[in-house]
């Protein structure tokens, strides 16, 4: 799919095909697609296809008459894929009077754009609109995170009452996507301080030197909340397994006690069950005899395993 977008006055206006000025919005775009706008842009395939594979790493490229960004933006995946949260590339294409995005899906962070919820955003500022976009993905990054550590609080709520592997499973899932943040956003720093270094024009870097200030501020932050997030889920992991292992242990020490208990009386029933001279054979009571002392032996297992605190 291919959408065209130009900034008009106090809003942005879907086109039919592409104009000067214009930011030109790729999702998926099919093969007749690709060789269309590698036409049209006069630019090698490659730099149209390479942002469209999920692993393909941050990174700058400078062409003969293009520059490609490829930076990391976290995505919500469904929750048929089990891992709740991962990031996809998303490639930034830089023309003298043109700006495409391409990505492999609908991407969250482009979604404020195409609706003209971004203060200051216009289509003929590239520049400021990859700085605009790189404050998004930082931002959204620091909105899953939150939400990560929400899930995980839940998830360490249920285990403190729970004995099953499922809330282990879904920490390890929260974990895999804090591994997936932690990589993406070093990666795109890394990727951004060699744009600002080499590619950003001094006058830009001038005008614009708060917006790309915030930029580094929450890369950094989220960077961090990342690190921080994943030391804690993997601390916390640890420790539930060891609680469900004590529960587990419990369990089967409590259920070993009442086993011990009641074979007491068993033990005394099948003495008494034999066909040999017993004790109180001839009391016209000893039915009543052999129970007192079965729950005799019984209260003295309860009160000897209550002393050892196993029971």
């Amino acid at each position: 799919m291919i959408q065209y977008f130009k900034s008009g006055y106090n809003s942005l206006l879907e086109l039919e095909g592409m104009e000067k000025d214009c930011w030109i919005n790729v999702v998926s775009p099919t093969g007749n697609e690709i060789e269309f706008l590698t036409r049209k842009l006069l630019v090698p395939p490659e730099v149209l296809s390479d942002p469209l594979d999920p692993d393909e790493n941050a990174r700058v490229e400078t062409h003969k008459n293009c520059i490609l960004i490829v930076c990391r933006v976290p995505y919500l995946n469904d929750k048929e894929s089990g891992i709740p949260y991962s990031t996809i590339a998303l490639g930034i294409l830089l023309k003298r009077d043109l700006i495409i995005t391409i990505s492999s899906k609908p991407l969250d962070v482009l979604f404020a754009f195409k609706e003209s919820k971004v203060k200051g955003f216009f289509t003929f500022l590239r520049e400021r609109f990859v700085m605009q976009i790189f404050y998004k993905t930082s931002l959204l990054y620091l909105k899953y995170l939150k939400d990560i550590n929400n899930k995980a609080g839940d998830i360490e709520q249920m285990l403190h009452r729970s004995t099953r592997n499922r809330e282990l499973l879904d920490l390890l899932m929260l974990e895999k996507s804090l591994v997936f943040f932690n990589t993406s956003l070093k990666a795109n720093e890394l990727m951004m301080q060699r744009l600002q270094r080499n590619n950003l024009p001094e006058q830009m870097k001038e005008q614009e030197y708060e917006l790309i200030e915030d930029v580094n501020i929450e890369t950094r932050q989220a960077i961090d909340m990342a690190k921080i997030y994943s030391n804690i889920l993997g601390n916390m992991m640890g420790a539930h397994s060891s609680i469900i292992s004590n529960n587990l242990n419990i369990t089967i020490r409590y259920l070993t006690t009442v086993t011990i208990i009641l074979s007491l009386p068993i033990l005394v029933a099948s003495i008494y069950g034999m066909n040999v001279p017993l004790p109180f054979q001839n009391e016209p009571h000893a039915f009543w005899i052999v129970t007192l002392i079965a729950l005799i032996l019984s209260v003295l297992g309860v009160f000897f395993f209550r002393k050892k605190n196993l029971f």
